[in-house]
């Protein structure tokens, strides 16, 4: 049975508006993303009692547009950021052998290599090292291998042949980042957090020359909140400076860089392994994801729209052309069944590219008693949410407990292994193909019963939601358990419907706003603006992705407003 300390339901909104709305923390940090419930995470575990406020949605930023991997970052090697690899690769294997067995899963990738003899020892020379530093953290990955020409072939049979004479076979990891995030942000809530989304910080609040509390508006109500704590924690990511700036700090700490990719259907490239190479200017993937390829990714300044940055037909092109280099069978435009643009925030430094920039973290102070956590990566969370709850405390002269994380499995993980040796009683219990119920056990691990259980009580759940795999059982978990308050939540984050449907989404959108509206208690007036939103929303994003540049892309995306925004409500 699901814990019910871990339903983010609409009743558990309620209750956390009205905690956090006066109340008095140990720390409060601001941002729903990755760093920021992993900080939540940390915090709570260790005794403390939080409130996390968040803007949107769990993950609505940077946090559900990564490339979706687990990696310790094999090209750091080549800027000699040796402790940012070992480091990364210690978390990985924490990740997908411990903590998130479920929702973190190993990878294969092909280096391909043009060059016989120098680049062989190069290229192979960075992965020995690569899998050594893993080994040092007792990693359970397989090791690399060298692969000749034909070996390459049989190893990836879609890769263009001439281009080619051989390759290494390595591994690294993979996971769906947006529900990563919320995992955490629910054991999180597990441990004592109280956990307010659609709540944005409006200033801070100060107490004998320290920051001491928070004002916020609820963005669903228009209600104003205050809370205090003794510590408070900024970790918005791109949206860092913003945040600074209500404290009087105008410096500029982080830069965004912009990184999209392409999403086709996995039939369009002959392969069931990964694909990693260099371009001039990034790094391009072809990471197989489920049912389709995700193919990125650029690395360019992104100076406009944080909210809903934007790709434009020049960065689709690109991602096409360098893909292309490589398969054997050209990709078109025809093909892409989803795009989305995320912003990486990094430290500001003396890098003169992004492409070059630190992706390690940095914590400040920039005034007392607020801490700010940026930069960094999703696979390192752990140890930056760690990192931050002790200076954050530090700084403020407080003493507590050490982190407990690396010991504490995410809600699904526990019972994972037991329930997935049952996948196929599970498929002739409940009526499913067992390849629905492996999909299922990726996205729930042992919680994937209470999702199926919602079929006893309505047969209708057991249906596919229109243009995908997903069950009308997963919407209404959406909506119960995980914080879905719109459409824009369920079909983008708690789904992939966005970008893994040709139509984004928009034929399963009245079916899927049918199953929230019963629990969210929506009339036809709030079906209706959800749908024209959504629908608003994707004909913006098609929009933009047919602008020739940044600006013009830019402009074409907020054309949709956000759903979120005050006095929608």
């Amino acid at each position: 049975m699901i814990d019910p300390k871990t339903s983010l339901g609409p009743e558990y909104r309620r209750r956390t508006l009205d905690t956090v709305d006066g109340g008095t923390f140990d720390v409060i940090v601001v941002g729903g993303g990755i760093t920021g419930i992993g900080c939540a995470l940390d915090a709570a575990s260790r005794g403390l009692t939080v409130a996390v406020v968040e803007q949107r949605d769990l993950a609505s930023g940077t946090s559900s547009r990564s490339s979706k991997l687990i990696h310790g970052g094999l090209r750091y090697l080549e800027q000699m950021d040796f402790g940012l690899v070992r480091e990364a690769l210690r978390e990985r294997e924490l990740l997908v052998s411990k903590i998130a067995p479920h929702l973190v899963w190993p990878v294969p990738f092909v280096y391909p290599l043009q060059h016989r003899v120098w680049e062989r020892a190069y290229v192979g020379a960075g992965i020995m090292l690569y899998d050594g530093l893993a080994k040092l953290g007792k990693s359970t990955m397989p090791m690399h291998r060298h692969l000749s020409h034909k070996k390459l072939i049989e190893a990836f049979p879609g890769i263009k042949r001439s281009a080619f004479v051989g390759g290494i076979l390595y591994y690294d990891a993979g996971t769906d980042d947006a529900r990563y995030v919320t995992a955490v942000a629910r054991t999180a809530a597990r441990e004592g957090a109280h956990i307010l989304t659609s709540t944005r910080v409006t200033g801070f609040t100060r107490k004998d020359g320290r920051v001491h509390g928070i004002t916020a508006t609820c963005l669903e109500t228009g209600r104003a909140v205050n809370a205090t704590a003794s510590v408070i924690i900024n970790a918005t990511g791109v949206w860092t400076d913003s945040v600074e700036c209500l404290v009087g700090d105008e410096e500029t700490d982080v830069t965004a860089s912009k990184g999209i990719h392409i999403v086709v259907p996995k039939d369009r490239i002959k392969s069931s392994i990964g694909f990693i190479t260099k371009t001039k200017t990034s790094v391009l993937f072809l990471i197989p994801h489920g049912d389709f390829w995700l193919i990125g990714t650029t690395d360019t300044k992104w100076d406009l729209d944080l909210d809903h940055p934007a790709a434009s037909r020049s960065d689709v092109l690109y991602v096409l052309e360098q893909a292309n280099k490589v398969v054997d069978v050209p990709l078109t435009e025809d093909d892409i069944v989803g795009v989305f643009a995320g912003l990486r925030p990094l430290v500001a430094g003396t890098a003169k590219s992004t492409a070059k920039a630190s992706r390690e973290h940095s914590i400040t102070h920039p005034a007392p008693g607020l801490t700010t956590i940026a930069g960094g990566k999703f696979t390192t969370y752990r140890l930056m949410a760690e990192d931050t709850v002790d200076r954050a405390f530090e700084e403020a002269g407080v003493s507590i407990p050490g982190t407990l994380t690396a010991e504490l499995q995410l809600v699904g993980a526990t019972n994972y292994a037991d329930t997935a040796a049952k996948s196929s009683h599970l498929a002739s219990e409940y009526g499913i193909p067992e390849h629905q119920i492996d999909r299922l056990l990726r996205r729930y691990g042992d919680e994937v019963t209470d999702v199926l259980d919602l079929f006893r009580t309505d047969s209708k759940l057991a249906e596919p939601v229109p243009s995908g795999a997903y069950l009308g059982a997963e919407i209404k978990f959406a909506v119960e358990h995980e914080g879905a308050l719109h459409l824009d939540d369920v079909l983008a984050r708690r789904t992939r419907l966005s970008i893994e449907s040709p139509d984004r989404g928009v034929e399963a959108a009245p079916v899927v706003a049918a199953i929230m509206a019963e629990v969210l208690g929506w009339d036809t007036t709030i079906v209706k603006r959800e749908l024209e939103h959504y629908e608003a929303r994707v004909a913006a994003e098609r929009e933009s992705q047919t602008m020739p540049d940044d600006l013009t892309a830019d402009a074409a995306r907020l054309g949709a407003p956000d759903v979120r925004m005050l006095g929608e409500h």
